[in-house]
């Protein structure tokens, strides 16, 4: 006979162990924080990914999860939609070996929309389901061009259409999918991304912190801090301009990778940013340890995504950062509430001045309900608890 377990294949992610990446955390987390022991987790890697962990192994174990090797060719930027097309035949395949009985496919973005209806069959005939997690617009993406955006948003139509439940990690998302995809009657629910609430093991006094503090030339709490990908639709232009605009004698920390990026090389011409000792791009910061440092330290986090759903990187600066100064979206009001402070683009300078002026006792009350939130509502156990009975 088959399988009794509650088999549940993972498509989507670069893969566990996890490198870095907002769905491969999640997988990991997924793993990582099981406790019902009938379901069993099944997760597509890249050979890529799994190579950085000197796995080498076409199948493979991780936080009790049966991992197995996909190959991708560098096929440019289809090899995503190539990679969860060929992942998802695979863990298909691996069902039917197994006799898996009702076995679930959750499947991370709307990318293979136009190659999911004969794959769909595919999963009704062995009784499987069809869960995805439609993240958030990527047909938004200004990285993309016209045609491409077309398809992102044709593609996530057809998710919709054929999932037998989406997974929203955002209640913006969801309603958006309630509201644009109507005619298709979408069953939704809720489940919030997670992260990691404790503090930094690492002190003033650590060989990391006073290295990574004295090459940077960066003081203790004298900064501003942003934390994410160099694109457009995160607002980075806006965000350096009006900081350019401010009075501030805080620096402005950028940790994102902008080596070698047409967007870094077209906002410093446009900007001239660079004149603006306070403006510093220090780079990537792998050391998680030292980010939570780098987290905790700062005087203020700026947060300027505008297209994602719950975003990893926000919840991390709610959770360690003491004064979170937000765009004003509603992806972030719902994940930030009365933690937080908002913005608008055109008066982001003269919030910059505002926030240094503020009482002690309200940047205490801002860090206490921001981190109470995240303790609440979004820790990694609360989220893969809420996962399993979903899976169950």
């Amino acid at each position: 006979m088959g399988n009794k377990k509650r088999n549940v294949y993972i498509i989507g992610s670069k893969g566990i162990p996890a490198k870095y990446g907002g769905f491969e955390t999640f997988v990991e987390k997924l793993t990582e924080y099981q406790v019902d022991r009938n379901i069993q987790y099944h997760v597509a890697c890249m050979t890529e990914n799994s190579a950085k962990s000197g796995i080498t192994e076409k199948h493979f174990e991780h936080n009790g999860a049966k991992c197995f090797n996909i190959d991708v060719p560098n096929i440019g930027p289809a090899r995503a939609i190539y990679y969860d097309i060929v992942a998802l035949r695979y863990a298909i395949q691996l069902a039917k070996n197994n006799q898996d009985q009702q076995p679930i496919f959750y499947v991370l973005a709307c990318r293979i929309g136009p190659f999911i209806s004969n794959l769909k069959k595919q999963i009704e005939d062995l009784n499987g389901k069809l869960f995805v997690n439609p993240d958030g617009h990527e047909w938004m993406r200004a990285k993309w061009s016209y045609p491409v955006r077309r398809y992102w948003k044709y593609s996530e139509c057809l998710m919709v259409k054929h999932a037998d439940l989406l997974i929203c990690d955002s209640k913006t998302i969801e309603k958006y999918i309630q509201t644009d995809y109507q005619k298709y009657d979408p069953k939704t629910t809720y489940i919030a991304y997670g992260t990691d609430l404790e503090k930094s093991k690492l002190n003033e006094n650590s060989t990391e912190v006073i290295q990574w503090y004295q090459e940077k030339k960066i003081s203790i709490s004298s900064y501003y801090l942003v934390v994410g990908r160099f694109v457009p639709e995160n607002n980075y232009e806006t965000m350096i301009r009006e900081f350019m605009k401010s009075d501030t004698k805080k620096d402005f920390v950028l940790i994102t990778n902008a080596e070698k990026n047409k967007f870094y090389d077209k906002l410093k011409k446009e900007t001239h940013f660079e004149q603006d000792l306070r403006i510093k791009f220090v780079g990537t910061v792998y050391n998680q340890e030292l980010l939570k440092y780098i987290r905790e330290n700062a005087f203020a986090y700026l947060h300027g995504h505008e297209v994602g759903g719950t975003n990893p990187s926000l919840l991390e600066a709610l959770a360690l950062t003491k004064l979170n100064l937000l765009l004003d979206v509603g992806f972030n009001r719902e994940v930030g509430a009365e933690g937080a402070i908002y913005w608008n683009k055109k008066e982001l300078s003269n919030l910059i001045n505002n926030t240094e002026n503020l009482p002690t006792n309200d940047l205490d009350r801002l860090n206490e309900i921001s981190t109470k939130r995240i303790r609440d509502l979004y820790s990694w156990i609360k989220i893969c608890n809420q996962y399993e009975k979903i899976l169950e």
